[in-house]
């Protein structure tokens, strides 16, 4: 099952009871105090791992807590500390404040560690309270207690590219044809209900991660359908793909403006961030139709066909890429990186919107 936030308390051990103890030999006179220090409680420690991918794992555990120091013993002996717990969390979660609502870390990096709570001290024997008034001190500390907090584990996953669009406009059937993802894959509405990622491979070295979302539709903002609960799963991601379908009963105009009003709604920085325009199904759209249907769209977005086809897009179709001459001083986040017709079903298209979008996020990892 998918998770993405739990609520959580997790407690950092107490200190060990200090030992109350005196010498005991065979021909030594008059022993003295000799009780040992109590152990360290455990911390709490929170590691990311990339061989996680939810929280579920969480769901029943409401309360986490580290190992108690154990107790000092006679002879000076201190007691052992007690063992450090490590919460591991998916790449991209968030650690937050239950009360506060306060981001305590963000866990981005694999292997990355981060001290959340530190373990009570351990009491110290009752050898540390001798002196010359008090040559038989019989008490000792008790240990301190460990710190607890209610925090919010929140998980936003991490991508270069976000699929947004209706659902059914095949999202899922592109993240399949591009990327090891596997997601199901239907005939109607509201196929994908959890969040997927994909590996977009570019040649043997090169690749970057794509997102699949569950379908928005209007009012998704305000809670209707399941885009809100999953909205924020690109909310890291560099470039937004909006999917938009050409044999919708939806309108052209009316697909993206739904879809850019509800990104805008739910995160002003999502509004500006760089993004591309795929234009789904060109497969069941009649031959003679596909043209003016992209050149209409184009026309609405005050755009021109491009005449460069530096990424072998089929010719016979129109498509738009901004030219990429200027890449190094970054790309016009008013308008769409590109908009390309593509078939996922008979791999229209998708080779070269796959270099293409690489394109995309290679210029934004150099900047």
């Amino acid at each position: 099952m998918f998770t993405d936030n739990v609520e959580l308390t997790v407690s950092s051990g107490k200190g060990g009871q200090g030992c109350v103890a005196f010498r005991r030999e065979k021909f030594v006179l008059n022993g003295g105090p000799n009780g040992g220090d109590g152990g360290k409680g455990g911390d709490i420690w929170f590691k990311c791992d990339n061989n996680t991918h939810t929280l579920s794992k969480f769901q029943r555990k409401m309360h986490i807590k580290a190992e108690k120091g154990k107790p000092g013993e006679g002879s000076r002996m201190s007691g052992k500390s007690g063992k450090r717990t490590v919460i591991i969390v998916p790449p991209g979660t968030q650690i937050l404040d239950m009360q506060t609502g306060e981001v305590l870390f963000d866990m981005i990096k694999d292997g990355q560690e981060e001290k959340f709570l530190e373990g009570g001290k351990g009491g110290l024997g009752n050898y540390h309270f001798r002196s010359p008034t008090n040559q038989r001190p019989t008490y000792a500390q008790p240990g301190e207690k460990g710190q607890t907090r209610e925090i919010k584990l929140d998980l936003k996953l991490i991508a270069d590219i976000g699929l947004v669009g209706f659902p059914n406009v095949g999202k899922s059937t592109l993240i399949s044809t591009v990327s090891n993802a596997t997601p199901e894959i239907a005939n109607y509405e509201f196929t994908t209900l959890t969040p997927k990622l994909g590996q977009v491979n570019i040649g043997d070295y090169e690749s970057f991660v794509m997102a699949d979302i569950p379908g928005i539709i209007g009012g998704a903002h305000e809670g209707k359908g399941l885009g809100i609960k999953f909205l924020r799963h690109i909310e890291r991601t560099q470039t937004l793909l909006y999917m938009i379908d050409l044999a919708s009963y939806r309108d052209l105009k009316e697909q993206i403006e739904v879809l850019q009003n509800e990104i805008a709604s739910f995160s002003d920085k999502l509004a500006h961030s760089n993004y591309a325009i795929a234009l789904t199904r060109v497969d069941i759209v009649p031959p003679e139709e596909i043209n003016e249907l992209v050149n209409g769209f184009l026309a609405l977005l005050g755009l021109e066909a491009s005449q460069k086809n530096e990424f072998n897009f089929d010719a016979t179709m129109p498509f738009y890429v901004q030219d990429s001459a200027d890449a190094s001083l970054g790309y016009d986040k008013t308008q769409p990186y590109l908009v390309a017709p593509i078939s996922s079903a008979t791999n229209k298209n998708i080779e070269a919107l796959k270099y293409a979008l690489f394109n995309l996020v290679q210029a934004h990892r150099k900047s």
